[in-house]
């Protein structure tokens, strides 16, 4: 059944990383998959808010705008407008959550999280360890 799992998690990883390449961002291009039930649930890209201009960096500094919301996020709200439920879910992200992604990880209910390249810091996996929610870096 391990092995069974590592298919698994492989291959929506890798449609994560294909979603990904749906964000307008320039830095970085982050995708994310909620899985329940071995179904998609929901999904999500790095980018802007709806009716925003799909511009994710200011042109001047090259820094992302602070309104950018990223994929988990984006997942997150996503299913959450759908009326249906990421309690119990396995999210599949490119990129190891943020801090702020990681407290919407755990009010969401999501009890697993699986990644493939480490981010910047290392707090938002602190807390989702914290919180008992199984951490896996799945790197190729």
């Amino acid at each position: 059944m391990e092995d069974k799992q590592r298919q698994f998690d492989k291959s929506y990883l890798d449609m994560a990383q294909r979603w990904a390449q749906n964000s307008y961002c320039k830095r970085r291009q982050v995708g994310a998959l909620l899985v329940k039930d071995r179904m998609i649930i929901s999904d999500g890209y790095n980018g802007t808010p709806v009716g925003f201009e799909n511009v994710c960096e200011d042109e001047v500094t090259g820094k992302t705008k602070l309104y950018v919301l990223h994929a988990e996020a984006n997942a997150i709200t996503k299913v959450a407008k759908s009326g249906n439920s990421s309690s119990g879910a396995t999210m599949y992200v490119t990129t190891a959550p943020c801090l702020e992604c990681a407290k919407l990880i755990i009010q969401a209910g999501i009890v697993r999280v699986v990644y493939r390249d480490s981010y910047t810091v290392s707090d938002g996996l602190d807390l989702l360890k914290r919180a008992g929610i199984d951490v896996l870096n799945f790197s190729d």
